[in-house]
């Protein structure tokens, strides 16, 4: 029966590269082998099992924090903060750069989303970027990977996810995904600035002029406009978590909230902008959950067919230690990125692994952190990379495929770098504890 487990595994992972939809093809082959191989009273308790998952209160959160996103991006504060940063940093080489990473994590903390974050950057920064005699693969790199740091940056509807699979506090995932976050912001910053030593033509500074002429009118007033909005809304969602005064889920709401009054701030709200929020809204959270039903179904059979079981003996027969366990999950999973999309990585393979880590005594609010790093990479990972599909889509036309892998390449080295370090100095999860 173990062995069943197993094969049902492999036969979803097979049918998804094939091209199945990975929601129906999640659920159906599941409940296929559960009535083909289980008794009749374990696949009847397949309906109040995924009843148990709609009633998660925790999972009202995404829908939230997509709205917010969303509706953050309609708003117009994104060209806003962009052009306001690379005013900021315009006169120190690479400084351009640095107000697009700067920017990138700043729009991750307050949307998470990072499709919108992504063409937002490239609409409004890559021309500027090449027109500056930016190096087009710095460009695209900077961008791409700036624009993933929602993966990984609360409020983060990965973490959320991640939260849920794992069984595990979204807030404290929060909590401990915080520092982590900034820090990889300040290896992208640190990156920059040594490519703008090293090679000063790859990333040479803005026109004094430019920066003298938007200096010249309420210099001050238009930082304050453009910081201060995003981070109060920032404060009000990850303050208001971290205090202990609401629950991720209460966070997210403030936010969605935030959000829409920003954006009535802005002059930028319409019913036909809030239909376009809401479509879209409801689009990616059908689509979620949707995966998530299927998901439910495969671990609840692969569990009842022994599969987790046969996994944490085969582990101990093994005599793998933990380390070597967690770099072999690391692997999979960075693989598995270059192949299917960051959703599945989650509903598929942690819920195999997830019982394995318990049972060796590792912590799962760390392991949702190096899981949220790692997964930060599928976004960047040819030949699926989604953040190198939006990125082109918005791309002048003489940016080639070619400068996209060439450029997110250093962005995905400094990754993992920066994923094995805390695997390897773990305390930088638990400092907000």
């Amino acid at each position: 029966m173990a062995l069943l487990a197993i094969l049902l595994f492999f036969s979803i992972f097979l049918l998804i590269l094939y091209g199945y939809p990975v929601a129906f093809t999640l659920g159906g082959i599941s409940v296929l082998y559960a009535v083909c191989f289980l008794d009749s009273g374990s696949y009847i308790a397949i309906a109040p099992r995924i009843m148990g998952v709609v009633s998660n209160y925790v999972l009202l959160a995404v829908p939230l924090f997509v709205y917010m996103g969303i509706m953050l991006e309609k708003s117009g504060l994104a060209a806003s903060l962009l052009e306001t940063m690379a005013m900021l940093f315009g006169r120190i080489r690479g400084g351009l750069a640095v107000s697009v990473v700067i920017v990138g994590a700043l729009l991750a903390a307050s949307t998470g989303i990072v499709g919108a974050t992504v063409i937002t950057m490239g609409l409004i920064s890559l021309p500027t970027m090449l027109k500056r005699g930016y190096r087009t693969e710095l460009a695209t790199g900077t961008i791409a990977a700036s624009g993933t740091l929602g993966q990984i940056i609360p409020p983060s509807v990965v973490l959320v996810l991640l939260g849920s699979v794992l069984n595990v506090s979204v807030g404290k995932l929060f909590a401990a995904a915080l520092i982590p976050g900034l820090l990889l912001v300040l290896v992208y910053v640190l990156y920059i600035f040594g490519v703008a030593w090293l090679r000063p033509d790859y990333a040479p500074p803005m026109p004094a002029e430019e920066i003298r002429a938007f200096r010249k009118d309420n210099f001050a007033y238009k930082v304050i406009q453009a910081f201060l909005l995003p981070l109060l809304l920032i404060v009000a969602v990850l303050g208001s978590i971290f205090l202990g005064i609401t629950t991720p889920t209460e966070a997210a709401a403030v936010g969605a909230l935030g959000a829409t009054l920003l954006t009535i701030g802005q002059g930028k709200f319409s019913m036909k902008v809030l239909r376009e929020v809401m479509r879209e809204t409801t689009h990616l959270t059908s689509m979620v959950f949707i995966i998530l039903l299927g998901a439910t179904v495969f671990s609840f059979v692969f569990r009842e067919m022994g599969g987790d079981t046969y996994l944490v003996s085969l582990i101990q027969q093994s005599n793998l230690s933990p380390m070597a366990f967690l770099a072999l999950v690391m692997v999979v999973v960075f693989i598995a990125g270059f192949f299917i999309d960051f959703i599945e990585i989650v509903f598929i393979i942690v819920p195999v692994v997830a019982p394995i880590f318990t049972s060796l005594g590792i912590d799962l609010i760390w392991i949702g952190v190096l899981l949220g790093l790692n997964l930060q990479t599928s976004f960047l990972s040819p030949p699926f990379g989604f953040a190198l599909f939006y990125l082109k889509g918005v791309a002048p036309p003489g940016v080639k495929t070619q400068h996209l892998y060439r450029g997110i390449l250093p962005f995905v080295l400094i990754q993992l770098v920066f994923l094995a370090a805390v695997i390897l100095f773990p305390e930088l999860v638990y400092l907000l504890f």
